[in-house]
C-alpha cells in the first residue's frame, strides 16, 4: 500500500508550508509557500546563515534611508530563499508582501513588482512565483491589478466566504483558506462546551469553510485555485483530500509519509453543480459589511496581519545587527 502522502499526491497538489530548504528536498512537494514567520524560523537555522549573510552584506552597500534599506534587505532575503526553493520544487513558490502594507493597494502592487523583478534578476521567471497578499479589500484590488499584468497572486489570511468570492471575482490565481485558524477560533469560542468528536472530519468548521468555497468555485466556474492551509491535524487534511492544492507543514507531511492507511477522495468537483447555492456579487460596501458580520474572520484576519507584521519587524531587527 502506498503511503498516505503518495495517495494524497494522486488527487491533490501537495505544497510545503515552510522556509526549511532541506525539508523541501526531503519531502518533494510540487509547490512551496513561505511567510515572514516561516522565514524568521529558517534564518535561525545555521544551515541558512549564508543566505542571511548575503542579504546583510548587500544592505550594507546600499545608500538611502535606513528604514527603506532594511525593508529591501528583508525582501531580498525572501527572494533568496524563494530562489533556492524554486531550484528544488518543480512548481511555484509563494513569496509574501509585508503585512504592514495590507491596507495600501498601491504599495502592495509596487512591492510585488519589485519582488518579481528581483526573482527575474536571479533567473526565476514570474510563472514560477506567486505573490502572497492579505485578503483585505485593498489586497484583493492589488491582486486584480497584478493579475492583469501577468503577476499571479496567492491570497492569504482568507477566513470568510466573502473574501473567497471577492478574490475569485478579482481573478486571483489562488486562495489559501486557513483551516486551522478557523478551527482554533471556534474551539476557543465554545470553551468547555466544545465537542472534539462532533467537530471532526467533515464537521470541522475549517473544513466546512473550505468545502463551501470549493463547491462554489466549481459550481460557477471560478478559475481561482483553492489551497487549504494552516492545518492542525491529519484529520483535517484527510477531510479535504481532492482539493485543488493543500499546503502542509513538514511535520504533518512526514506523518502522512509514515502512514499506509487508505485515504479516500473527499472533494469531487464533478458533483459541484448539484449543490444549491446562489451566485454572490460583492461591491466594496457589501464586502466590508459581510466581513464585519463574520466575527471569526474579522478577528483572525486582524490577528494574522498583526502576527505577520510583528515577525517581519523581528526579521528587520536581525538585519540591523
Amino acid at each position: 500500500m502506498a503511503s498516505k502522502l503518495d495517495q494524497l499526491r494522486a488527487m491533490t497538489v501537495i505544497v510545503a508550508d515552510t522556509g526549511d530548504i532541506e525539508a523541501v528536498r526531503r519531502l518533494k512537494p510540487q509547490d512551496c509557500t513561505t511567510n515572514p514567520s516561516l522565514l524568521l524560523k529558517a534564518v535561525e537555522m545555521p544551515a541558512y546563515a549564508g543566505l542571511f549573510d548575503e542579504s546583510l552584506a548587500w544592505g550594507r552597500r546600499q545608500g538611502g534611508a535606513r528604514e527603506a534599506v532594511i525593508a529591501a534587505m528583508c525582501d531580498r532575503l525572501a527572494v533568496a530563499f524563494g530562489t533556492e526553493l524554486a531550484g528544488i520544487v518543480p512548481g511555484r513558490v509563494s513569496t509574501e508582501v509585508d503585512a504592514d502594507l495590507s491596507f495600501d493597494t498601491p504599495a502592495m502592487v509596487e512591492t510585488a513588482r519589485a519582488i518579481i523583478g528581483a526573482y527575474a534578476a536571479r533567473g526565476v521567471g514570474r510563472e514560477r512565483i506567486l505573490i502572497k497578499l492579505a485578503s483585505t479589500w485593498e489586497g484583493i484590488q492589488a491582486a486584480r491589478a497584478l493579475q492583469h499584468e501577468g503577476i499571479r497572486c496567492n491570497m492569504t489570511l482568507l477566513l470568510a466566504f466573502c473574501q473567497a468570492v471577492a478574490c475569485g471575482d478579482a481573478g486571483a490565481q489562488l486562495i489559501s483558506p486557513f483551516v486551522g485558524r478557523i478551527y482554533d477560533w471556534h474551539k476557543k469560542a465554545a470553551g468547555s462546551a466544545w465537542d472534539e468528536a462532533a467537530n471532526a472530519g467533515v464537521n470541522d468548521p475549517g473544513v466546512r469553510s473550505v468545502t463551501q468555497i470549493y463547491r462554489y468555485y466549481k459550481k460557477f466556474g471560478v478559475g481561482t485555485e483553492v489551497m487549504g492551509a494552516s492545518f492542525r491535524s491529519i484529520g483535517q487534511i484527510r477531510a479535504l483530500a481532492g482539493c485543488d492544492l493543500l499546503t502542509i507543514s513538514p511535520e504533518l507531511l512526514a506523518e502522512l509519509a509514515a502512514s499506509q492507511a487508505p485515504l479516500a477522495h473527499a472533494l469531487d468537483d464533478t458533483l459541484a453543480g448539484a449543490h444549491d447555492m446562489p451566485r454572490v456579487v460583492l461591491d466594496e460596501p457589501a464586502f466590508r459589511f459581510a466581513l464585519n458580520e463574520a466575527a471569526m474572520a474579522t478577528e483572525k484576519l486582524a490577528e494574522g496581519i498583526r502576527a505577520f507584521a510583528a515577525d517581519a519587524v523581528k526579521l528587520e531587527k536581525l538585519m540591523e545587527t
